[in-house]
């Protein structure tokens, strides 16, 4: 892990530390019953906080797993997976938001990110 690798990981942990202090801040302060855009706005700041979570978790998996060793495209496989996971989350909050989750597209939207990844990870 060279120094590009954990200046990547210490911004992308304070990025989500930052989102998930403003997730704090819409959830206490504000209430989403009947306003659009506060749940608009807590569902694309959960999606981000999980993501920036996410994203380095990803990358130091695939890091250890790999005994150590970073390659070119890990951080572009791991930030991918983060963002679909992210919108994977946007999506259920939205759509739990407007009464209009289910069993059936839960599974299909999970179902869909499946596919787009094993689709974007077999593609060479």
């Amino acid at each position: 892990m060279n120094r590009a690798d954990r200046l990547a990981n210490l911004t992308l942990f304070i990025a989500a530390v930052a989102a998930w202090a403003g997730l704090a801040y819409v959830t206490v302060s504000l209430d989403p019953t009947g306003n659009a855009g506060v749940l608009l706005a807590g569902a694309l700041l959960l999606g981000g906080a999980i993501s920036a979570t996410l994203a380095p978790l990803f990358w130091l998996g695939v890091f250890v797993r790999n005994r150590r060793i970073a390659y070119r495209a890990d951080w572009w496989r791991a930030a991918r997976r983060a963002v679909l996971v992210g919108l994977v989350v946007i999506i259920f909050v939205l759509l739990r938001g407007q009464q209009a989750l289910s069993l059936p597209l839960a599974v299909f939207v999970v179902a869909m990110a499946v596919l787009v990844e094993l689709t974007l990870s077999l593609r060479r």
